[in-house]
């Protein structure tokens, strides 16, 4: 797939974002969309082909690869890579009513179409809540499809058709082992960074409400 769209989706969704949102695009787009398509994409390409088996049994490799990988870890994290950014279309799309609601009025009715307030403010929350939600569903896929973010040199299978218990082994393991706890890290430190801004928008919001009352009761 091209992943202009997500490039694009992740540059417009920069202009209405807080401080702490922008940090979040950046390392999406640094730490996780241009490790993926310039480096991981590579690593993982002939994972199939590379995993052998000591035993030439017709369909023991296939079924082997299939019960130590249900699914590739290159297509999981391309997967969570849309996931946790089309969220931020809600936004966008929230933005672009709030612009179409006043060309058809053709007056003023918004300080700015992209400020973070009043339903915008539950759209831009909502994508947050949901954006952190697809991130720790995405993290227990990956620790429970393998065995704990490991990538183990020597597995042992005895699926059928394997005439017996035989040794299969993984290629470069170090390596994918290596990216494997990148991405666990980068995807911890997008939770903080979700978590974070919307701590700080819902305070931000709460002294906002409170100085309003604070206000109309002593005039």
């Amino acid at each position: 797939m091209s992943w202009g769209f997500l490039r694009d989706l992740l540059s417009g969704v920069n202009k209405y974002s807080t401080g702490i949102g922008r940090i979040w695009v950046a390392v999406v787009f640094i730490f996780r969309l241009l490790v993926y398509v310039a480096v991981a994409e590579n690593i993982w390409k002939y994972e199939h082909d590379e995993f052998e088996c000591n035993v030439k049994q017709p369909g023991c490799e296939n079924v082997c690869f299939d019960h130590f990988f249900p699914v590739s870890h290159i297509r999981l994290w391309a997967l969570q890579l849309i996931m946790v950014s089309t969220p931020s279309l809600l936004v966008v799309f929230h933005v672009a009513y709030r612009e179409n609601r006043e060309k058809h009025h053709d007056q003023k009715l918004y300080k700015s179409p992209g400020e973070i307030d009043g339903g915008l403010l539950c759209t831009y929350l909502i994508s947050l809540v949901l954006k952190t939600g697809f991130e720790i569903v995405f993290l227990f896929l990956f620790y429970k499809l393998y065995n704990g973010f490991k990538v183990p040199r020597l597995v042992k299978c005895d699926v059928r058709p394997c005439p017996s218990t035989v040794d299969c082994y993984i290629s470069k393991p170090t390596e994918k082992m290596i990216f494997l706890y990148f991405l666990v890290a980068t995807s911890g430190l997008c939770i903080v960074l979700n978590v974070s801004e919307l701590s700080y928008l819902i305070f931000k919001y709460s002294i906002k409400c409170y100085l309003k009352r604070y206000v109309k009761k002593h005039q």
